[in-house]
């Protein structure tokens, strides 16, 4: 069983409630957890907040980190704009990807962010922009598919 299946086997009972609204799989054979900050979970999607992924063990030799962050680019297809390589910032360990065209809803423009860091730790957010103001992060909504394809195409080192 891979880090997606299992998270797939997860969401298929799991629903968030007063006590908790994140739900950690620690998948040992792929050496990854898989985090996920949740508003809702239902039988096809879920809606997030933020999706964490990070290594259980650190490798002895991880690949540099802009080809890292260069590979998730190149195969993350499953949200709703495809992602380019903003920044690496090789004294703080830390890469930035972002949407590569921001989508527009009315005045506003909506993108992703993911940040990479050395150890593989990534996070994902979603954020929207008005016109003259401040980030804020939203919410955004994958089936569980598509999360489970996402959480695959950010397992690389």
């Amino acid at each position: 069983m891979t880090i997606d299946e299992a998270l797939l086997q997860k969401l298929a009972s799991w629903r968030p409630d007063s006590a908790s609204d994140c739900l950690t799989v620690e998948h040992t054979s792929s050496g990854w957890q898989v985090s996920l900050s949740v508003e809702r979970v239902e039988t096809l999607g879920c809606r997030l907040r933020d999706l964490a992924l990070s290594r259980l063990q650190p490798l002895a030799e991880p690949a540099p980190l802009a080809e890292q962050a260069e590979r998730i680019a190149g195969r993350v297809t499953g949200l709703l704009e495809p992602l380019r390589l903003v920044e690496v910032d090789a004294e703080h360990g830390v890469a930035q990807l972002r949407s590569t065209a921001p989508a527009q809803r009315g005045d506003e423009l909506a993108y992703y962010e993911v940040l990479r860091h050395a150890d593989g730790t990534t996070c994902v957010s979603r954020y929207q922009t008005p016109p003259a103001g401040k980030r804020r992060p939203v919410g955004f909504t994958p089936t569980h598919e598509a999360l489970a394809k996402l959480v695959s195409d950010l397992a690389v080192s």
